[in-house]
């Protein structure tokens, strides 16, 4: 008898994931012979397990070579979220280590489930194979269903946990019924067997395609909070600990674009006439429900929240655009958006007190002049936000429309652009609370809490350099996109 030959793996494929792995393994058992202020070293175990990922992927990038192994690729693309979600973890947690002296919170636990929800990011960005994207869509998803409701004396971290719970297994299933479409109408659930399959589909295949596209789209709708799959996403951020919203704002939105992009824009290229369309109406939707909605908001969270769904919105642009200019545009966005907005719940985080979180606008009041960095801060990341050049938030959406005009979208971005308008308003109405209406409550000096306070220094200093010298991150992000169309 002929023995079965195992297949061979290629094991630098799987190495960033398998240092992330090993470091959440680490930071867990570490966390049983640690006890007391000891325990801040359980922080610093899982940003220099970060780092040290994140110094392997560097090691690895080639924009003009991939290889793959299992329904893993390991292509520029994949190395370049790898970098992103590197950043964004390490960034939350660096600010969480402050954070949690005021939430009573359970630090082995919170560090370690942080950074397998990395682990599931990052094979979301890898995978080349729909199984592959579902399996780390849900280790990713787990972990961050059980940080919103880490902050169990709260009933609202509870709360926003069961909802996120609840609405987000709705909408993987939706996920799986994509996928068992797409297996039925081409064979397989490999992208590139589905992208060959989309070439070659005619009759029922075309449309079990076309139906299995349509689910795929509200699986990651939910994820990338697109309106109408928004519900979950203001209650979430606003029940979930400041920090892990945070997370949930950049980390999770990034991973769920990546396999957004790599399945639409390149798997289902073929297919761009159908689902553009789709996305072309579900970028309005979302812009402008976000933006307007966001105007009503007197609680800091809610409107970020909003604003983060409004942010999503730009980022379908990019998705109409499509090509290696809109996915290119996107990456950047995406970058941009983790140091802008991680910075401004760093300042929403260092605001709050224990038993005072301080989430409302009017808390803000005065901010400005009693505790001049917050206020500086917070002024950076709200321009950012809004658009407003030098910063990185400009660049991002100077890349993301000159592609969509590029493709041809021009009404597209002339609503994405009034809607910039609109935002400008509300990100400008916390700055004239800052500094414009005095204000009585008392807010606690950054410097007391070192590390939030060096986040947010490395927060504002990203989103000023990379908006003053955006064009090396620009061409990174851009041939990565690239090697993912080689």
């Amino acid at each position: 008898m002929t023995p079965i030959a195992a297949p061979s793996i290629q094991w630098l494929v799987l190495l960033p994931a398998m240092v992330a792995t090993a470091t959440a393994l680490l930071v867990m058992v570490s966390d049983l012979f640690l006890e007391g202020p000891d325990r801040d070293g359980l922080g610093w175990v899982g940003i220099a397990g970060l780092i040290v990922t994140a110094v392997v992927s560097i090691t690895l990038w080639n924009p003009h070579h991939s290889s793959s192994t299992g329904g893993m690729a390991l292509d520029a693309y994949a190395v370049f979220f790898n970098l992103l979600f590197c950043l964004a973890a390490g960034l939350t947690i660096l600010m969480s280590m402050s954070y949690l002296e005021e939430t009573d919170i359970r630090v082995g636990d919170y560090y370690t489930l942080i950074v397998f929800a990395t682990v599931g990011m990052m094979v979301m960005a890898a995978a080349t194979d729909l199984i592959l994207i579902f399996l780390g869509l849900e280790v990713m998803s787990m972990a961050v269903y059980v940080l919103a409701g880490i902050w169990r004396r709260q009933l609202r971290s509870t709360e926003a946990a069961l909802k996120y719970f609840l609405l987000g297994a709705f909408a993987t299933g939706f996920l799986l019924f994509g996928i068992a479409l797409m297996y039925g109408a081409t064979g397989s659930t490999a992208l590139a067997d589905i992208a060959a399959g989309v070439s070659q589909a005619t009759g029922d295949q075309r449309l079990y395609l076309e139906i299995g596209m349509g689910f795929l789209l509200v699986g990651f709708g939910f994820k990338v909070a697109a309106v109408p799959f928004h519900a979950w996403a203001p209650d979430v951020y606003e029940g979930a600990p400041t920090s892990i919203t945070a997370l949930m704002a950049v980390g999770v939105k990034a991973a769920a674009f990546a396999a957004f992009a790599r399945v639409f824009l390149h798997a289902l290229a073929g297919m761009a006439a159908d689902w553009s369309q789709v996305v072309w109406i579900l970028a309005v939707l979302t812009m402008t429900v976000g933006n307007v909605v966001a105007l009503l908001q007197q609680n800091i969270k809610r409107m970020l929240a909003y604003s983060s769904i409004a942010h999503a919105g730009y980022l379908l642009v990019g998705m109409v655009a499509g090509g290696a200019a809109g996915g290119g545009a996107i990456l950047f966005y995406l970058l941009a958006y983790t140091v802008m907005n991680l910075g401004a719940f760093g300042v929403v985080m260092a605001l709050g007190r224990r038993g005072e979180p301080n989430e409302l606008l009017d808390d803000y009041a005065g901010v400005g002049f009693r505790q001049p960095f917050l206020g500086f801060a917070m002024t950076v990341f709200m321009l950012s936000l809004a658009g407003v050049p030098p910063l990185v938030g400009f660049a991002g959406k100077y890349f993301l429309f000159a592609a969509a005009v590029k493709a041809g979208y021009v009404g597209l971005v002339v609503i994405a652009v009034l809607n910039s308008v609109v935002s400008v308003y509300y990100y400008i109405g916390v700055i004239v609370k800052m500094y414009m209406i005095e204000g009585k409550a008392e807010v606690p000096a950054p410097i007391t809490r070192p590390y939030l306070f060096a986040g947010m220094l490395l927060a504002v200093a990203g989103t000023i350099l990379l908006g003053i010298f955006p064009s090396g991150a620009f061409e990174m992000a851009h041939r990565a996109f690239v090697s993912l169309l080689s």
